[in-house]
């Protein structure tokens, strides 16, 4: 089978709003995803107050036919989401704190995103049109591998008794047994 390959331009939009702590000035959070967007870079979308929000990049989210069962995951979900990982903008000449490293639809990619524990990174519901997209990419690409369950050895392994003892030398006693002081006493 070929290795078959879609992508799609989706538009990050995320909210600054104000921070809850003196610590934080601003709490930052990912709200939506916008299919077919054109490039942007932290484009106001939105203001209400101190609240704003940003068309903040637009990625490709790339689809592969050797990723048809962890979408088909994703979907199956009872709010089928994409994940948008950011990550932290340490250039010198950052506009935002934050810079756009990635959009998936695959919750398995998401989480060893979410195992690294660097950046920002949120679910996001998908718009129908995407959901009937990469449905409509599982459907034709998806080919089902039955499970198959693993044998056991018939190799007995309750026998063998590791770690009692170095075996070269010649035990008289039990070697479970407390050691025994050398001054005979029980201290």
């Amino acid at each position: 089978m070929a290795l078959s390959h879609a992508s799609i331009p989706v538009g990050i939009v995320v909210r600054r709003s104000p921070g809850v702590t003196r610590w934080a000035k601003h709490a930052w959070k990912v709200v939506a995803v916008l299919p077919g967007a054109p490039d942007a870079q932290w484009k106001e979308l939105r203001r209400e107050g101190e609240v704003v929000e940003f068309h903040a990049a637009t990625l490709p989210l790339e689809l592969w036919s050797t990723d048809t069962e962890a979408y088909l995951t994703g979907l199956s979900a009872k709010v089928p989401s994409v994940t948008v990982v950011l990550r932290e903008d340490i250039s010198p000449d950052a506009v935002m704190p934050w810079k756009a490293f990635q959009v998936t639809a695959s919750p398995y990619e998401a989480q060893d995103h979410a195992d690294s524990g660097e950046g920002l990174i949120e679910q996001v519901p998908m718009p129908a049109g995407l959901i009937a997209w990469v449905q409509q990419f599982c459907d034709a690409h998806h080919v089902h591998e039955p499970f198959i369950k693993r044998k056991r050895d018939r190799k007995r392994v309750d026998l063998v008794e590791d770690g009692i003892g170095d075996p070269r030398i010649r035990q008289t006693a039990d070697v479970y047994r407390a050691p025994k002081s050398r001054s005979g006493g029980v201290h």
